[in-house]
């Protein structure tokens, strides 16, 4: 069985715990809780020049499991590797194909999908 790297998700180093106000008396108690959010453009995104948010409108792309609503998060500044998802440009439309590294086949590469966000709703 193959086994797959682990990557956990790094919180942001950016501060967001409310200052300490500067007036008299006792704070809030709450700003002891203020957790930092997770930005996704951090955690997800690399090159944040070239990566584009791509909303799926229909059904078309079943076969990769992109399904209606699914968000793509698209990075123009890849190169593909094989099996990888990536949108393609044929006959004037957006496509989503798997790099196949043997085919010979010509494609107009516009990015390669680097997320798939999905409702669970």
């Amino acid at each position: 069985m193959k086994q797959e790297e682990v990557k956990l998700v790094e919180k942001t180093k950016k501060s967001y715990r409310v200052a300490r106000p500067n007036q008299t008396g006792f704070s809030s108690p709450a700003t002891h809780y203020t957790e930092p959010r997770i930005d996704l453009n951090d955690a997800l995104i690399e090159n944040p020049s070239s990566t584009f948010y791509v909303r799926v409108s229909d059904n078309s792309f079943s076969e990769f499991d992109i399904f209606e609503n699914d968000v793509l998060i698209i990075d123009k500044s890849l190169t593909p590797k094989n099996n990888q998802l990536a949108v393609v440009v044929q006959a004037g439309c957006f496509q989503i194909n798997r790099i196949d590294s043997d085919s010979k086949e010509e494609i107009q590469l516009w990015g390669v999908i680097t997320y798939i966000i999905k409702s669970t709703l």
